[in-house]
């Protein structure tokens, strides 16, 4: 069966972020395997963990750069990283930075080809570090917004990224979509949309696991840039939408050597539509926002529904029980770039007829591994992904770790990767 679905934009991120529900009703089949001439010979792979130097704890989504260069990648959820550097720039220094916790500069001379622990130092900053603080915080949200020209890259950037979207049944990863994409970032204040061109791609799918349903993730990539809400501050932050929102300044952070105003945000008891709560991480100094975590209200099941669901199986009722965001920038020479998104929706499916409900988890995240500053050209218009791609079926096969060359990608989560391992032993057995 196939569905027909109509993209449109909204002034809320979950109209881009679409997880399409149809019913499944074809065969399994083995993709082809992709394949890549091996590029080991230009860089050098560092693998690691990233924890807390007292708790021991893994940090994840630690971010590591390359100095003087935008050369980055960021760990999985686990603290486990993988960073590729250039052969020729094996002598510099790794800055790895985590929020609220001290950068830590580590020489790549230092650092072995597996199992690197890197330990950060928490660090412990009250309100009583800034001798100046803003009493009011609804003024400060509008200085921020204010302030986007002179904090966010006037320029039009060409960025590598690395995307991956997930889709787990329960506790189980059933589809895995990868790609190293070319970005063209627009200008901050910039009214033309970001453009996306697909470099390279791979997938595995175990459609035997996904019930009598086939779950499909419309406009993923675009709704990881989407979320770049000093680009596109109308997804949450709308001059008209302010007032809708109850703003408080909560303590003082620290990342690296920078403070940080923590303001927690959340939508008025008298506003009823579903709206969004979580903190933004805002410099002290320039105002720039340099990270941010919000998650959607979803009280009202119905209207939540209405916000994701295109098309639902008969004989069941499909909610989001949870749609949770982040965004990170990066600074260089004053300026902040887009750096790192990431976006998880959780549905139930309760079924009139079976005992037990299931449960749907569909992740994206997106980090930039490398950028470069203008003139560069837009992607070609016959080359661009479509706002409404989906990408597990714009790509095919999973290949080996060769595949990707010199590309940084965010090391897999062990349960992804023993999934990627079932499900390509259960292809060739087929």
């Amino acid at each position: 069966m196939k569905t027909q679905i109509n993209f449109r934009f909204g002034h809320h991120l979950q109209f881009i972020f679409l997880l399409l529900i149809v019913f499944w009703c074809s065969g399994l089949s083995a993709a082809d395997n992709l394949k890549s001439i091996p590029d080991s010979l230009n860089y050098v792979q560092y693998k690691g963990s990233v924890i807390d130097m007292e708790s021991k704890k893994s940090l994840g989504f630690a971010t590591l750069t390359l100095e003087g260069t935008n050369l980055s990648t960021v760990a999985n959820s686990d603290g486990e990283f993988a960073f590729k550097v250039p052969i020729l720039k094996t002598e510099g220094n790794v800055i790895v930075s985590y929020l609220g916790h001290k950068d830590k500069v580590v020489p790549l001379s230092s650092m072995k080809p597996e199992r690197n622990k890197i330990e950060l130092e928490l660090l412990t900053v009250t309100l009583s570090t800034i001798n100046v603080h803003p009493k009011d915080p609804d003024m400060l949200i509008r200085s921020i917004m204010n302030r986007r020209a002179d904090n966010f890259s006037e320029d039009q950037n060409k960025m590598i990224v690395f995307y991956r979207e997930t889709i787990k049944k329960n506790k189980t990863y059933v589809s895995l979509s990868e790609a190293v994409l070319d970005l063209y970032k627009q200008p901050c204040l910039s009214a033309r949309a970001d453009q996306i061109e697909l470099s390279k791609g791979r997938k595995n799918t175990d459609y035997t696991r996904l019930d009598t349903i086939t779950f499909k993730l419309q406009g993923g990539p675009y709704t990881s840039v989407m979320l770049d809400i000093m680009k596109n501050p109308e997804m949450i932050f709308t001059d008209d939408m302010m007032g809708n929102y109850e703003f408080t300044i909560e303590n003082v952070s620290k990342i690296g050597e920078r403070l940080m105003y923590v303001i927690d945000f959340k939508q008025r008891e008298f506003v009823k539509e579903p709206l969004y709560y979580g903190k933004l991480y805002v410099d002290t100094e320039s105002l720039a926002i340099i990270s941010a975590t919000f998650s959607l209200n979803v009280t009202d099941k119905n209207a939540a529904s209405d916000l994701f669901i295109r098309k639902k199986p008969m004989g069941a009722k499909v909610y989001p029980t949870e749609a949770t965001y982040q965004v990170n920038y990066r600074e260089k020479e004053g300026k902040w770039f887009f750096g790192y998104s990431r976006a998880e929706i959780v549905f139930k499916i309760e079924w009139k007829k079976r005992l037990f409900n299931t449960h749907y988890a569909s992740t994206i995240e997106m980090a930039v591994t490398d950028w470069t500053k203008s003139p560069v050209k837009n992607a070609k218009p016959t080359d661009r992904l479509k706002p409404y791609v989906v990408m597990m079926d714009e790509v095919s096969g999973f290949a080996d770790p060769e595949f990707w060359g010199v590309y940084n990608v965010i090391e897999p989560e062990k349960p992804i990767e023993q999934a990627i391992k079932k499900i390509q032993r259960k292809m060739k057995s087929n």
